[in-house]
């Protein structure tokens, strides 16, 4: 097995190893995807990892602000949670997945501790993908109707149900025919909800904001509206809090900015710590009845395994001691303050800002301006990725325990790329 490289690489020889990386990736793995991030600035090959810094094997630095769509919340290799998932391999496996398992229910327990409401029931999984399958799946379960409600430009995974209720037809035409019994409405727009509920529909699904979708944050009054009309209709309400969960927007769960707790909601990415992957799909009690006829209806041989359990508990108690919800909250606020002078300073390439704490997107005024911002900004040491569903929106979701110098140094990289860019227009 090859060893992994010194954090104090010579340069030189950290850049041999960067390049033949580049070049088995490009034959082995995928060729495309090293050609688009090269064309980004992003053909980094990711080296020491710190805190809310990454250096390429090169030796350069860089701030994360792509963190894997949300997933570096408590920082890249927290030496707290990586001490607990020491501590667990000195101790323990994943387990076997059919026994009851002591960490399972620690987990499960903390989870129904810190989610909102009356959530308390827990299913584990090892990816976001596969908890929105088991929210889907027990939704249709417990009411025993098939039609899921979910939005246009929304985004839950890439597995069988979720790749069903993903609102961009360019993940779902290679892959058709998809799971039936799936509806699209446009995000925002309660009314649009109401009108298309029928019979047979078993819930809506929906991102508090939509990640990939070009961070589109709702008006305060849709969430509620939304939770009314479920109530009214008896129609369960899904929330997908993989992007928005765990202290992303300046609380620990985006709901609780709406005052509204849904049915089931999902959470993923961070909860794994950057170190383990780990998910969970949480519910109410009385969803549970489903479970009761059904003990072994989803099964997952690496969800809830103990060691991503383990490291479930630290990050909660991590996230939780460290306030970093608050923490996100005031650190978002220094970025908005940076922002609305860039907006004024460069009114032709920045036109519009969307942002609830550390979830962030940039609105360009043109499509084109993605690929280029995220080139500019590697350059001026500064990971960072136009969305999937809009390239001219730039997503910014650095880790939660991001620094004031570490804001300032994001902001004057936007500053430089936006100049430089207007200097390649020849000032215009």
């Amino acid at each position: 097995m090859a060893a992994l490289p010194s954090k104090d690489l010579d340069s030189d020889i950290g850049l041999k190893l960067k390049q033949q990386a580049l070049k088995d990736y490009a034959d082995y793995v995928n060729p495309m995807k090293v050609r688009t991030l090269k064309s980004a600035g992003l053909d980094i090959i990711e080296g020491r990892r710190d805190g809310a810094k990454v250096w390429d094997l090169s030796g350069r630095m860089y701030v994360d602000c792509i963190t894997g769509a949300g997933s570096f919340n408590s920082g890249r290799r927290n030496p707290v949670i990586v001490e607990a998932l020491k501590r667990a391999l000195d101790e323990m496996d994943i387990g076997v997945f059919l026994i009851c398992s002591k960490l399972k229910a620690d987990l499960a327990k903390r989870l129904a501790e810190v989610t909102p409401g009356d959530l308390k029931w827990s299913m584990f999984a090892v990816g976001g993908g596969e908890a929105n399958d088991y929210a889907i799946k027990l939704a249709r379960g417990y009411t025993m109707k098939t039609e899921i409600i979910s939005a246009l430009k929304s985004y839950h995974g890439h597995t069988g149900f979720s790749l069903s209720a993903i609102g961009r037809d360019a993940y779902q035409k290679p892959f058709l025919p998809l799971m039936p019994g799936f509806k699209k409405v446009p995000f925002n727009d309660a009314q649009a909800i109401a009108d298309a509920i029928t019979d047979d529909t078993a819930a809506v699904m929906l991102e508090p904001i939509q990640g990939e979708g070009g961070i589109n944050v709702p008006s305060d009054d849709y969430l509620p509206a939304v939770r009314k009309i479920c109530d009214e209709h008896g129609v369960l309400l899904i929330l997908d809090e993989i992007q928005t969960g765990l202290g992303r927007t300046g609380k620990m769960w985006c709901s609780e900015h709406y005052g509204i707790v849904p049915d089931i909601m999902t959470t993923a990415k961070s909860l794994g710590g950057s170190l383990y992957p780990i998910a969970a799909t949480v519910f109410r009690e009385e969803l549970g009845d489903f479970l009761i006829t059904n003990p072994f209806i989803h099964l997952s041989t690496f969800g809830g395994s103990d060691l991503g359990c383990a490291v479930g508990l630290a990050v909660i108690d991590y996230i939780v001691e460290h306030d970093l919800p608050g923490h996100a909250a005031h650190m978002g606020e220094r970025f908005r303050a940076g922002f609305d002078v860039l907006v004024k300073q460069y009114p032709s390439i920045l036109r519009e800002v969307r942002q609830k704490g550390l979830m962030m997107g940039l609105q360009y005024a043109e499509d084109s301006l993605g690929p280029r911002m995220s080139y500019q900004l590697a350059q001026n040491g500064v990971m960072a990725i136009f969305t999937g569903n809009d390239t001219s929106v730039m997503r910014l979701m650095p880790t939660l325990v991001i620094n004031e110098e570490e804001v300032d140094f994001v902001l004057n990289a936007l500053d430089q790329s936006m100049a430089a860019i207007m200097r390649q227009r020849g000032g215009n």
